[in-house]
Order: C-alpha cells, then sequence, then structure tokens
C-alpha cells in the first residue's frame, strides 16, 4: 500500500488569517470538497465534553467544518453517543444539555446537535462486519442513516488505549450504549443491589427473560443475558452496571473494528486538532495539565495514517513542566507509554491496518 497523505497546519497565526481560517484552508487542501455533498446528511463525529472539564474542542472549530459542508451543498449535524457510565451524557436530554452547556448550540456552529443512538442509548443500527472480536457492531442510528461521515477529534490521552484519536472518537464514540459494553466487556452486566430500588425497568426491557425481582432487588440470570446492555440504558439510578474486563489490547482491536463497521461503506474525511493534549479522556469531568505543548491541526482521508502521524507529533515535543508526563519515569520513549503504563496505542492502528482501514505509512503535507 502506498503512504497516505496526511494534511498538516501549525496554530501560528496572522493578521489575516486567523486559527479558523486555517482549519478551513486545511480542509480544503486535504480535499475534503472532494466529498460529494449535495443534498447528502452529514454526521460530523465530535465529543461535546463532559461539564466540568474544559479541555474539550471549542464549538469555533465544529462550525468551520459545518459551514465547509453547507457551503458544498449538504446538511451537517454534529453528533455523539450516549455514555455508557454515570455521568451528564448518559442519556439524550442530559447530553444535549451538556452541549449546549459547552457551547455546542445550533446557534454557535450554524448546525443542529443529535445523539445518534437516541434518548436512552438504545436505538442502534446492527451492522455486520465478522470481524475476529466483533460479528456485529452496534452502531447509533443517527450515524449510520448519513450519508457522508466526519470525524472531528480532539487528539489527546488516554487511560485505557494510550490516546484518544481518530479511532477512539469513531469506534467507541459511534457505539451504542449495547456497543460500549461490548468493546469494554467480554462479560455481563450486573446490578449494584444496593443502588437497586426495584423498579422493574431493567425487567421489562429484558428480550430474554434473564431479570428478576426479588425483595424489591432486580438480578440477573447470566445464564439467560445475552450480554445486550439494554438494562444499563433502561436503568433510572444507574444500578445496572456493566463489567469492564477486556484487556485494554483487545478493548483496541474492539475499538478497530467498529470504527471499520461505521466507515466501510460511505464517504469519509478526518479531523484531528493535537492541542490542550490533556492525559484523560475529555469523559472526565475535569482536565489535567496538558503532556505536550500544542501541536497543530490535521487532516487525511486515511485515519490510520491520521492518528500515526499524531502521535508521532506528539511524541516529538517535549514534556509540558508540572504535567503528568513529566512526574513520570520517561523510559519508554514514547509519551502515551510513560504517561499510562499498562496500554499500548500501537495495538488498535495495527489491528485497524490489517482490516484495510488504511495505513500507518504517511506522507506529511504541510499546509501555510
Amino acid at each position: 500500500m502506498e503512504k497516505a497523505k496526511v494534511y498538516f497546519t501549525d496554530l501560528r497565526a496572522r493578521f489575516d488569517c486567523n486559527l479558523l481560517q486555517k482549519l478551513r484552508k486545511l480542509l480544503l487542501a486535504a480535499g475534503m470538497d472532494q466529498i460529494d455533498f449535495q443534498n447528502k446528511y452529514a454526521a460530523i463525529k465530535i465529543h461535546f465534553g463532559e461539564p466540568g472539564n474544559l479541555a474539550f474542542l471549542r464549538p469555533n472549530y465544529a462550525k468551520v467544518v459545518a459551514d465547509l459542508v453547507k457551503e458544498l451543498g449538504g446538511k451537517p449535524f454534529l453528533t455523539d453517543c450516549n455514555t455508557l457510565y454515570v455521568g451528564r451524557r448518559k442519556n439524550a436530554l442530559d447530553h444535549l444539555d451538556a452541549a449546549y452547556e459547552n457551547g455546542f448550540s445550533p446557534f454557535s456552529t450554524g448546525c443542529h446537535v443529535l445523539i445518534a443512538d437516541g434518548l436512552k442509548g438504545t436505538d442502534e443500527t446492527l451492522v455486520p462486519i465478522d470481524g475476529e472480536y466483533v460479528k456485529e457492531a452496534k452502531i447509533g442510528t443517527a450515524i449510520m442513516d448519513a450519508d457522508v461521515f466526519i470525524s472531528l477529534t480532539h487528539f489527546k490521552g488516554h487511560e485505557a488505549t494510550g490516546f484518544g484519536g481518530c479511532l477512539k472518537n469513531i469506534g467507541m464514540g459511534c457505539g451504542s450504549r449495547a456497543g460500549k459494553m461490548e468493546m469494554h466487556s467480554a462479560g455481563k452486566p450486573h446490578i449494584e443491589q444496593e443502588k437497586c430500588v426495584g423498579c422493574g425497568s431493567c425487567q421489562k426491557d429484558c428480550a430474554h427473560s434473564a431479570i428478576t425481582i426479588t425483595d424489591r432487588k432486580a438480578r440477573i440470570d447470566h445464564s439467560k443475558c445475552v450480554g445486550c446492555g439494554r438494562c444499563i440504558g433502561r436503568c433510572p439510578v444507574d444500578a445496572v452496571q456493566p463489567a469492564s474486563d477486556e484487556a485494554n489490547d483487545v478493548l483496541n482491536y474492539k475499538i478497530a473494528e467498529y470504527t471499520w463497521a461505521v466507515v466501510k461503506d460511505k464517504p469519509c474525511f478526518h479531523i484531528s486538532l493535537v492541542m490542550d493534549v490533556s492525559p484523560y479522556c475529555d469523559c472526565h469531568g475535569e482536565n489535567d495539565v496538558p503532556i505536550v505543548p500544542d501541536v497543530g491541526m490535521f487532516a487525511s482521508f486515511d485515519p490510520i495514517a491520521l492518528d500515526q502521524a499524531c502521535a508521532d507529533a506528539v511524541n516529538a515535543q517535549p514534556s509540558m513542566p508540572g504535567s503528568v508526563l513529566d512526574e513520570r519515569d520517561q523510559c519508554h520513549h514514547d509519551h502515551f507509554t510513560d504517561t499510562h503504563p499498562d496500554t499500548n496505542w500501537k495495538s488498535c492502528l495495527e489491528h485497524g491496518e490489517k482490516l484495510g482501514l488504511g495505513t500507518r505509512e504517511y506522507e506529511l503535507v504541510r499546509v501555510k
């Protein structure tokens, strides 16, 4: 496979060209306008940020992407799927509140916000992929209904996958709650008895009669449970919890396979902004000191090459004084491994390359 082209611009601004104008210039140089957007629905996958975290991408960047889609005749919308864990983005109503609170409204971005897997995270499309680890990916329906897919990623560290880049934004981010559980777990959900109020919501939604209510407490019979995760979305008090028992490498393999499910049958384009490179995911309700200085903005049609280029760019930077990375023993010659020694970010890209998602070999094209 020949080298993929990854386009890059730094964060230097001039009086006649600000960062938003530079982003637009980058997108055009990278060929986003080659996609047929005419009268097409275009999903722009972004992370809206857990309230309290201030490292997420500013909505101004999303507006640049949405405006260009509209200029090219498309119908853009910003989207993400509900989270598996307790937080402000676990259902569509709270998720929309969080997005608006962080500035992602139709008035600031020029397009609507849709939570792709519906009110309770159960609105999913089953995508057959026959992968090594995933046979049928569970993807938020609005994402699969879109004609064009664009990822707009905040590139940062991640405590389980090494870094949160393009593949993480797509694979994990586009999974429904059941899909997220499949990626995180080889097991099945369980009931935290002290939280359970015995309301029966989980029992009513179980298609396999695996849940019973005894003494006003729900219990899951794992011999009947198929691990679909719908009960997690139904519980009003977050008493139903997923197992989190997958090895980090297997988690990365599954993320690659879920990414493949999203992108394999439609035009796609990918953008990553390497700034505020926090050590942890934007899903945290806080952010720490960035582990390296800001780098720049990247774009490519190849998600594997894009992640590899961003990782290389971060690893070429000095550690930020006072950061988690600066406090760690930097013995691995890799900032992500030094920050999170139990992770191996390369496993996701290696598996994605094996699937045919793209190549780790790239040519970096600088856009001034």
